[in-house]
């Protein structure tokens, strides 16, 4: 693994990590090991005098003073920036809206139409096999007058049923 407080390849991540020791951002074991590091790499010391240079400098600059004018300017130009987006906030809502009643109205179209699609398959599979029980169903009442199923069976045998060769069921 590699150790990010080592000069090179990763000088960016040293610098992160001695801009953030500056500020005293670091957590006690962070700092731990970038005090480590200032004790053992000279490199390390240097970049962090660098640094240290550097924020001086900035101290050195001189502040800008801006008066009111500027001040005023600034908050003006956030108003306005923010009414343009209330605007176009509010002329995209009507839109948002429509859209989201497309979606749910095509939602139910397409849940409408597969519960039809399901119905429709379930019954005409039921009507099928009414068509496949109606000469049953049609001399129900006479087969409930007899006792016995081997009866039946030995009139079919003989053709009496009408219809030899069927499977039984």
């Amino acid at each position: 693994m590699n150790d990010p407080l080592t000069p090179g390849d990763e000088s960016h991540g040293l610098e992160e990590q001695l801009v953030s020791y500056l500020d005293g951002e670091l957590e006690a074991v962070e700092a731990r090991r970038v005090e480590e590091a200032l004790a053992a790499d000279p490199r390390v010391r240097q970049e962090l005098r660098q640094l240290e240079r550097s924020w001086e400098l900035l101290d050195e600059l001189p502040r800008t003073q801006v008066d009111e004018s500027f001040t005023r300017s600034t908050v003006e130009m956030i108003a306005v920036c923010a009414e343009k987006d209330l605007v176009a906030a509010r002329s995209e809502l009507p839109r948002r809206k429509r859209r989201a009643w497309l979606l749910a109205g095509g939602t139910l179209l397409a849940a409408a139409a597969a519960g039809f699609l399901f119905v429709a398959t379930l019954s005409h599979r039921a009507d099928e096999q009414v068509l496949l029980d109606l000469p049953v169903i049609e001399h129900l009442d006479q087969y409930r007058e007899l006792e016995d199923l081997e009866f039946l069976r030995a009139l079919k045998t003989k053709g009496f049923l009408g219809r030899e060769g069927k499977d039984d069921r």
